[in-house]
């Protein structure tokens, strides 16, 4: 909508926030009876949905309590759980399969690619893109991660904020290339300035997926956030962080923000770089980006969701690229220079891990961040309101 164009990242031309559409097209009778059957057993597989999530919180959140002090058989069981209940509502939402492939960025042996293993472990890192509660879903269900949300330092205010869009003019590096042409580091162009990343906090499976689609702050009291080091230390599961802070609508890569200030190749942990990717929607299938929450109660975000993805009853297509270990940021032999500028001040690792999803997801990278989204809906909330 051009009335947004201010938030239109002139690097790319992408509009990262809005929710993408299916294509205008005349309507037939096949369509037609399509959408009618969506509103029959729409509201029937969403209330599976929300029977599986239900039974999910009485035995996760209650029943396996009783087992906190037995930590191994406490962590099995959240586990088994997780995946259980997690394939269930996948399989619900019509989610039947989902393409992984293993990507790797040198010229190997498929069989080679294939044989390296990706299964972070404890005290690990896994870096993501964030589009839906989709890969949420499927990362408890692959690796049972503790998640975490970030706490920014001060809250943005836009009451004296003008966007102006600007054209495209050049955009850094080559299209293709490998070393140092590679390095693309997108300049920011909204005049909202960029809030400090102060820490994180844990969150649950149920938290994280009712959070989707919001902006921090996450929570009203901002006290108690502790750095990403301290949480990876003190936990016995791999860490998943998505560095963009918020979800986009996966048509680019949202600005990473510095939520690791560490230099690479990290030591002490493996680091687990992936990448999610929707197909856009078409007449017959919605979106599955998240782009916007629910405006209502936070419980209510994810209902609102699933019946628009229940309201279909064609399949949904999902890609996930996992770029091999070996090459990520964790390995001692991946060369720094190759993704990143050496800057002073510079998170060496958000900015190698920025780089590293948009390849293997061939994905643009823009220079809009969190802070320019919490814009757009506060100038979208003026227009409408």
């Amino acid at each position: 909508m051009e009335k947004f164009s201010a938030y239109r990242d002139p690097g790319t031309g992408i509009q990262p926030f809005l929710t993408p559409l299916p294509p205008a097209s005349p309507s037939d009778p096949l369509q037609t009876i399509a959408h009618a059957l969506g509103y029959v057993f729409g509201p029937f597989r969403t209330l599976l949905v929300a029977t599986t999530i239900c039974l999910y919180i009485l035995l996760v959140e209650v029943f396996c309590l009783a087992f906190v002090p037995i930590q191994p058989l406490y962590r099995v069981l959240t586990r088994l759980f997780s995946f259980i209940f997690g394939k269930l509502t996948l399989w619900l939402l019509g989610i039947y399969t989902i393409s992984v492939e293993s990507v790797t960025r040198k010229r190997t042996a498929r069989n080679a690619r294939q044989s390296e293993p990706w299964n972070p472990s404890t005290g690990d890192i896994i870096i993501s893109n964030w589009v839906s509660w989709i890969e949420i879903l499927w990362l408890a269900v692959r690796c049972n991660p503790v998640f975490v949300l970030p706490v920014p330092e001060t809250i943005p205010r836009f009451e004296s904020v003008a966007h102006a869009s600007a054209p495209v003019t050049k955009r850094p590096g080559r299209a293709t290339g490998t070393g140092s042409a590679n390095i693309q580091s997108p300049q920011k162009h909204s005049a909202v300035p960029v809030v400090p990343i102060k820490g994180f906090r844990q969150v649950s499976l149920l938290q994280m997926i009712c959070l989707t689609g919001r902006l921090p702050p996450y929570f009203k009291d901002t006290t108690g956030a502790r750095s990403l080091e301290e949480i990876r230390k003190s936990t016995r599961r791999p860490v998943a962080v998505f560095p963009e802070c918020t979800t986009s609508n996966g048509r680019g890569l949202l600005r990473f923000a510095n939520v690791f200030n560490s230099e690479v190749p990290v030591k002490g942990y493996q680091v687990f770089i992936m990448c999610v990717r929707y197909d856009p929607p078409t007449a017959y299938t919605p979106t599955l980006a998240c782009p916007a929450a629910y405006p209502g109660p936070v419980f209510l975000n994810p209902i609102s969701y699933i019946f628009r993805i229940t309201r279909s009853l064609a399949p949904h297509a999902i890609s996930i690229r996992l770029l091999a270990p070996s090459e990520s940021p964790g390995s001692q032999l991946f060369i720094a220079s190759d993704y990143v500028k050496g800057t002073p001040g510079e998170d060496q690792l958000a900015e190698a891990s920025a780089n590293l999803i948009a390849q293997i997801g061939r994905l643009k990278r823009t220079g809009m961040g969190w802070e320019d989204k919490a814009s757009f809906f506060y100038y979208q909330n003026l227009k409408l309101g």
